[in-house]
């Protein structure tokens, strides 16, 4: 049974920077999103969609009312009580939800920290399942960021989108992918917090 699912936009042009990056690296994708659905973990289904920053800004503002581009958004799926089929088995697989990833964003934001577009794919993709998961940063008190730092060592990515949003707001720091996931990793994790936002 398939659980994750990455499809490019069909929308995204081939000047979209990191499409050809992602092209050439689906199966890798994919099977690092099956192997994070599991370590989150996320229940159900996932599809993620890689599209264009234009197209990831008609999402937010429609879904989010925030009128601009962003590099991830999550989709919780709504809870619907399962449906059995006549021989008790679930008629449809549940479904976690749906990631939405800015291949525009990708390129740039892996330039800037000096790694590949896939890398960047990867851990915007860990970010989104954890939203999926039901943690929510921007409310918990560093549960999300713990977790997600977590399982950045897990999986050897060289920081999470988190650590770095914070060392972004923090005055006159240099932005460094070593320090910024030296720095996070000494939050430990007190539990987690159900949220429905994207």
């Amino acid at each position: 049974m398939l659980h994750a699912m990455i499809i490019i936009d069909p929308e995204a042009k081939s000047t979209t920077q990191g499409r050809a990056d992602a092209a050439l690296a689906l199966s890798a994708l994919r099977l690092f999103l099956r192997r994070a659905r599991k370590a989150v973990p996320v229940a159900g289904h996932v599809s993620v969609l890689l599209a264009s920053d234009s197209a990831i800004k008609r999402l937010n503002g429609k879904f989010r009312g925030m009128h601009h581009a962003t590099d991830v958004i999550s989709f919780p799926a709504l809870e619907i009580p399962a449906q059995t089929s006549s021989d008790q088995q679930p008629a449809h697989p549940s479904v976690a939800g749906d990631l939405a990833i800015s291949l525009d964003a990708a390129a740039r934001q892996a330039q800037r920290f000096g790694h590949s577009v896939i890398t960047e794919l990867k851990i915007l993709m860990l970010h989104g399942l954890l939203h999926l998961a039901g943690y929510d940063h921007e409310t918990d008190a560093g549960e999300m960021a713990a977790r997600e730092e977590q399982l950045r060592r897990r999986f050897r990515l060289p920081i999470t989108l988190i650590a770095r949003s914070t060392a972004q707001t923090a005055p006159s720091k240099r932005i460094n992918a070593k320090s910024i996931s030296r720095a996070s990793g000494a939050r430990t994790s007190a539990g987690r917090k159900r949220a429905g936002r994207p």
